[in-house]
């Protein structure tokens, strides 16, 4: 089992270190959506009862039109994709699972802390980051393969052409989606476990009753109806990743890849730019596997001048 699990979002390591209030920090060593989804007014009962079968249906039945969710394929919400991928390794017995790196490693933790060994060749399971995290890498249907396949879709929203959903009607296919990244909205902790019903319906199950809350069922039902807005986002990441990529350029990184979340940079020193950046309250992400690669989420639209000053 690994030792650590290295992520963004660890801002606090970077104030202990470098000082300054959270603030006065420009935290972009995610790939969350920094102008989020505005807030709908929530009912009374969202926050005082308990979540209703009702509720949940409507979600479940936005989720399903929104990513236009194969007619046979089971649609379950969950509390953060995060929760299906801990539980996902349980639902075969353990034995080698294929996980294509670099990627999101999670996946791999979740794996090995339930028994099963990282392979190639002859496996049991797969799992493929489309696109992938953090080089944006697109994987073809053909790729997809294993008794249980796992195809995590949490930055997909993006590029929603590119989806794999259909493949969602095959057996032993699970396609997770991520609410958090697209919609800006992480602290809602909400995802979707998405195709075959049998492992799908078990997922739940393992979750328990009332796994989502009220608030997430009702801010997620209005958001994947808001088909302007997320039109709307994704020609403006479109714009803010072609400003980011002129910014670094004229740093004189190189682009590696990314999505319109976030972007993978080679530079000379990670580390250094790291702290360059970290010395003007700027957090970024580096990588233990690559001391060449930097990845930099987006800034909210009144926050650029911050990071261009501290490129200048």
């Amino acid at each position: 089992m690994q030792s650590k699990r290295d992520h963004g979002g660890n801002l606090d390591a970077a104030i202990a270190r470098f000082g300054g209030k959270r603030s006065d920090w420009l935290d972009l060593s995610t790939g969350i959506n920094p102008v989020s989804y505005p807030l709908p007014d929530l009912s009374h009962d969202a926050w005082t009862a308990l979540p209703d079968q009702g509720a949940l249906d409507i979600l479940e039945g936005a989720a399903r039109a929104f990513w236009s969710v194969p007619a046979s394929a089971t649609v379950r919400a969950v509390p953060g994709a995060s929760s299906a991928i801990a539980h996902i390794p349980l639902l075969s017995p353990a034995r080698q699972v294929d996980i294509p790196t670099p990627t999101y490693n999670e996946h791999a933790a979740s794996f090995l802390s339930a028994g099963w060994k990282i392979g190639q060749g002859d496996t049991s399971a797969t799992v493929h980051v489309h696109p992938n995290n953090p080089d944006g890498r697109l994987w073809r249907a053909t790729d997809i393969k294993g008794a249980l396949r796992v195809i995590d879709e949490s930055f997909c929203d993006v590029t929603p052409d590119a989806s794999l959903i259909d493949l969602a009607a095959e057996r032993g296919t699970i396609v997770l989606k991520s609410f958090g990244k697209f919609w800006g909205l992480a602290g809602l902790r909400l995802g979707f476990a998405i195709g075959d019903p049998a492992l799908v319906n078990r997922l739940s199950e393992m979750l328990g009753p009332w796994s989502v809350a009220g608030p997430a069922l009702e801010i997620g039902a209005a958001a994947l109806r808001d088909l302007d807005w997320a039109a709307q986002t994704r020609r403006r990441l479109q714009a803010d990743a072609q400003r980011m990529d002129g910014l670094m350029k004229d740093a004189s990184a190189t682009l590696v890849g990314g999505t319109t979340l976030f972007r993978l940079y080679e530079v000379e020193s990670a580390q250094a730019t790291r702290d360059t950046l970290a010395k003007h309250q700027i957090w970024s992400r580096v990588f233990p596997y690559n001391p060449r690669w930097i990845r930099l989420g987006l800034p909210h639209l009144e926050r650029w001048p911050k990071l261009e000053a501290a490129l200048a």
